[in-house]
């Protein structure tokens, strides 16, 4: 039985497999990833990063023509493909320095099925330039188990699908059990990320604006922490306060904090990332 070398990294406990693969010549399944990323039998993460040269993969290859050498293959825990993932971006930028691959020296291009994405080191670690952001017109009536009623969420396009949705206090926030996806109506056609935020009182301070979440992840579940989630749901807030919201936010979840701020348009986040351990497992 074949065996792989991976690395474990996290950002704010986002947990993420890690598979060095240059010259794209794994071909992993769906039913091998989601063996790698179960946290009984397998390694245990949220999802997993292929590091993959953009000439390499067929869906790098817009990147490969700007030049950005690298591409981050992401999966789901379940084994299907992701746009982006905000906080997998931070450890596969980590990644790069530490074996390196590559310099974040003047920013890092990294490829993704959202576009390029460029990273660079911030106070709070690295940050990444997520790119354009959209307000989805109309609403999405969201149903969770532990609330009482089903609430109306407002759809953020930060390169991947999110619905946010307002509760009202940390007691609301405390009593969801997202063991159990939440149900959307209308239903995103490949579904989409759902996040339960409470302002924080006052909600601004020193011109930042503060809030805390929980997100369910699409193909995965409940996580610690969703970097293109914490990003959508500041956006969310900031588009509810209207035109005297601030751009700069810090995001409580429960793996940690991260920072989002808008600039010129496109939406920012920063936050750290941990590479944890290194080993081979058996490839079945």
């Amino acid at each position: 039985m074949a065996t792989l070398p991976f690395t474990k990294g996290h950002g704010t406990g986002n947990d993420f497999v890690v598979v060095a693969d240059p010259d794209g010549e794994l071909d992993l399944s769906d039913a091998q990833i989601s063996a790698l990323c179960d946290r009984h039998f397998g390694i245990g993460a949220d999802g997993l990063l292929r590091v993959v040269r953009s000439r390499a993969i067929d869906e790098g290859a817009d990147a490969a023509a700007s030049g950005a050498e690298w591409f981050m293959d992401y999966r789901n825990a379940d084994g299907s493909k992701a746009e982006m993932c905000g906080n997998g971006t931070r450890v596969f930028a980590r990644y790069l320095s530490d074996t390196g691959l590559a310099s974040l020296d003047g920013g890092l291009r990294i490829g993704t099925r959202a576009g390029i994405k460029t990273l660079t080191r911030s106070d709070r670690g690295y940050e990444v330039d997520l790119g354009e952001f959209a307000i989805e017109p109309g609403e999405t009536l969201v149903r969770a188990k532990g609330l009482p009623v089903a609430r109306p969420g407002v759809g953020v396009d930060v390169g991947n699908p999110h619905v946010v949705v307002a509760l009202s206090s940390d007691a609301e926030l405390e009593d969801l059990d997202l063991t159990y996806q939440p149900l959307l109506d209308p239903s995103p056609s490949h579904g989409a990320n759902v996040e339960f935020v409470v302002p924080a009182d006052p909600l601004v301070r020193d011109g930042v604006g503060a809030i805390r979440l929980r997100v369910f992840e699409r193909g995965v579940g409940e996580t610690l922490s969703c970097g293109t989630g914490v990003a959508a749901a500041a956006l969310a807030v900031r588009h509810w306060a209207g035109s005297a919201a601030p751009d700069s936010w810090v995001v409580d979840t429960p793996g940690g904090t991260l920072g989002v701020r808008v600039a010129n348009g496109r939406v920012l986040l920063s936050g750290p990332a941990s590479l944890v351990f290194t080993g081979e497992v058996a490839l079945a």
